[in-house]
């Protein structure tokens, strides 16, 4: 090999390894900012796992309201999931997931994480109703999960060293993050093999934190059913977790979740293998509690036979 071309290759094979060092070198926590259109300027937190090198992909694991999940420093009530920690304890290997903590974006949380269905699908009067928590602005659900499936998805598996499928992608999270897992999961089947919804708020237009009656519950739980039998599909490998509380807000979800969970083997979803839903008695619609139980989801859907 003549010289010059000895050195060029030299230079290259410096090259890919500094890729290679840079990519394995990441920081544990690492921050950035994306421009989602319509939706604006999201940060985003992202955690890769102990004994995460680039050329072992992992999984991914997305999650809404990515201040809460991490650092009490940042999250808005002071209270976060441990989600990382609840991945170590996992023990689960090159299995472990990179988690994807999208950060909410404050007072456009509602209507960024409200499922558009229930606008197309819901009575006049209903939608009505529910203007004062929808706000300025439209509802940008699906241009949400179009930069999550999209834009966010790509930036990650550029980045980081990740297994891309959808056997491989999963997207969790609470209350409305709740609602807009299940929302990404039916609306994006060919990207989420599975979701985490954790005391998802079916009553939708109720305040969180209120633990009121909940108006309209006829109207709603038939749009969420209906919807789930015209849209989810047959499992085809694909995985759901549902679970809640009984108290504070999370005692408004127990008719709601069981006419889902009634629905959901009429389309061919087995409880156990393909879905499960859990009670958790005494457990309040807040962080701490979520922490206390994520392990449990993560385990179901990440440990299969």
């Amino acid at each position: 090999m003549r010289r010059r071309d000895m050195m060029a290759a030299l230079a290259a094979a410096s090259l890919s390894a500094c890729v290679r060092d840079d990519r394995r070198a990441l920081p544990a926590l690492a921050d950035r900012w994306f421009e989602a259109e319509r939706v604006g300027r999201l940060r985003v937190t992202v955690w890769t796992p102990p004994g995460y090198r680039a050329d072992r992909p992992r999984p991914v694991l997305y999650m809404h309201d990515g201040q809460n999940l991490f650092d009490p420093a940042v999250s808005g009530y002071g209270k976060v999931w441990h989600v990382d920690r609840a991945v170590e304890r996992l023990a689960l290997g090159d299995d472990a997931p990179i988690v994807v903590g999208v950060w909410n974006p404050g007072e456009a949380r509602f209507r960024t994480y409200l499922p558009h269905v229930a606008i197309e699908r819901l009575p006049r009067a209903v939608t009505d109703a529910a203007a004062p928590r929808i706000g300025a602005g439209p509802v940008v659900s699906d241009a949400y999960l179009a930069f999550l499936a999209g834009p966010l998805k790509a930036a990650i598996d550029r980045d980081y060293a990740t297994r891309p499928g959808r056997d491989d992608t999963t997207i969790m999270g609470s209350s409305m993050g709740g609602l807009i897992s299940l929302y990404a999961f039916v609306r994006h089947p060919e990207t989420y093999g599975s979701a985490g919804c954790v005391s998802t708020h079916w009553p939708v237009f109720i305040p969180e934190g209120d633990g009121v009656a909940v108006p309209f519950a006829a109207e709603v739980t038939a749009m969420w059913t209906n919807w789930l039998r015209a849209e989810l599909g047959p499992p085809d490998g694909r995985r759901l977790w549902f679970d809640h509380g009984t108290a504070t807000l999370d005692a408004l979800y127990a008719p709601y979740q069981a006419a889902v969970d009634a629905l959901l083997p009429m389309l061919g979803w087995r409880r156990g293998e393909d879905f499960e839903s859990r009670v958790y008695e005494g457990a309040p619609h807040e962080e701490n509690a979520w922490a206390a139980r994520v392990q449990e989801p993560l385990e179901w859907l990440y440990r299969r036979a």
